[in-house]
């Protein structure tokens, strides 16, 4: 089990780790510079990973420039990171928005960083993971591209989550494809993909509407943000909005969400920055 990725690949800034947890691999964490472990909990540990500009923003909104890979200027290390949190989990969560926008992509460790694809699948066999996560697409409506690369993996389980009543036929695919009811909280589908697929870690990738209404539901997570050194802009009159890390919630003063900074990581010979920060339990606002 020992990547490509060179030791010391990161510079650890700082460091509030907790020692509880299973921590990292030896060799993985010499390539991060500090341990990352997964709480014991009861309830799945949820985390979810983006990239934002250095205004925030999370996509340039643009065709053919939808995808975190523009913003981050297709960092290699944000790459291998997301690599390595998708290899944790025992579910990638996407929002339909974020699906669509990049159908031809697959939600899989080696989908991502396909250098480390032996190393990944090591550290999920040692860690008692299914040999790819449960690739979990959240939509209103149930109106997804049938054609996009996860539905044509016969090795992928995919599962899709409707908040409303669920697509009442699927078309056949080479996928195993499950439909899942739910009423729309975030923090109800997590406990009955927990509770039908044994699932014990995952991660959400966005979009941005679907992470803001996991904080609105007060869920406990870890959130990972890549800060690119690029600034996007909003767009203004001349094309679409682009969004930032959380759409479609606002937060009233005084029951803003508020996280607790954990790890700061940077690379010496560039100028991201490697976030990743802890959001506890709360109370949904009203």
């Amino acid at each position: 089990m020992t990547p490509q990725a060179p030791a010391g690949w990161f510079d650890v800034l700082l460091d509030r780790e907790r020692p509880e947890g299973l921590g990292l691999p030896d060799a993985f964490r010499a390539v991060v510079g500090a341990d990352w472990r997964i709480p014991e909990r009861e309830e799945p540990y949820l985390y979810v990973n983006f990239c934002t500009g250095r205004d925030g923003r999370v996509s340039f909104s643009e065709p053919g420039h939808m995808g975190g890979g523009d913003v981050s200027g297709f960092d290699d290390r944000d790459r291998w990171l997301m690599g390595l949190l998708r290899a944790r989990a025992d579910a990638v969560m996407v929002g339909d928005g974020t699906m669509k926008a990049e159908p031809e992509h697959l939600w899989t460790p080696a989908g991502i960083y396909p250098a480390e694809a032996e190393a990944f699948a090591a550290l999920r066999a040692a860690e008692g993971r299914a040999a790819q996560p449960l690739q979990v697409f959240v939509s209103k409506d149930g109106a997804l591209p049938w054609d996009a690369a996860p539905f044509e993996q016969p090795d992928l389980h995919v599962v899709v989550a409707v908040a409303g009543d669920p697509p009442r036929e699927i078309p056949r695919t080479a996928a195993h494809v499950d439909a899942l009811a739910f009423s729309g909280s975030p923090a109800e589908l997590v406990r009955l993909l927990a509770a039908r697929y044994s699932l014990r870690t995952i991660v959400c990738e966005g979009g941005p509407r679907l992470y803001g209404s996991m904080l609105a539901d007060g869920l406990p997570l870890d959130e990972f943000v890549t800060l690119s050194p690029l600034v996007l802009g909003d767009g203004g009159d001349r094309g679409s909005p682009r969004p930032s890390l959380v759409e479609g919630i606002r937060f009233a003063p005084g029951t803003a969400p508020r996280s607790r900074l954990v790890t700061v990581r940077a690379a010496a010979d560039g100028d991201h920055l490697y976030l990743r920060s802890r959001y506890e339990s709360r109370t949904a606002p009203a």
